[in-house]
């Protein structure tokens, strides 16, 4: 499975900058999903300096990007931005396999994968 997802210019230098304000400059981004939130499944995101023989590897604007290969199909088509506003900024995430999300925006489920949806 080739390119998973998607980051723009934007998501990118974000990251970029977030990577060097930690510290993790050369460290790959893990983008994965994982059971909880009000629809089921959430998203995450977080550096890591190894990658194993169950991740997807690609880069995209410099960015080295990890994804397992269980997350991958639900992910697959996904595109990460990063959007600038009065109130501050933010990560934005539009995932086509997504058939519902909650109110907050941080929590989806698809057509084929409810995950384990917790209480608000």
């Amino acid at each position: 499975m080739n390119e998973v997802v998607t980051l723009t210019e934007a998501a990118a230098l974000q990251i970029k900058d977030m990577m060097k304000e930690h510290g993790e400059e050369g460290a790959y981004l893990r983008i994965g999903i994982k059971g909880g939130g009000c629809s089921g499944l959430s998203y995450g995101m977080g550096f890591e300096q190894e990658k194993t023989d169950e991740d997807y590897t690609f880069e995209q604007h410099g960015i080295k990007l990890l994804v397992d290969k269980e997350s991958a199909p639900i992910l697959k088509g996904t595109v990460i931005d990063y959007k600038q506003s009065l109130m501050g900024g933010g990560f934005t995430i539009h995932n086509p396999n997504a058939i519902a999300t909650c109110g907050c925006g941080s929590s989806f489920r698809t057509a084929t994968n409810t995950g384990t949806p917790e209480e608000c």
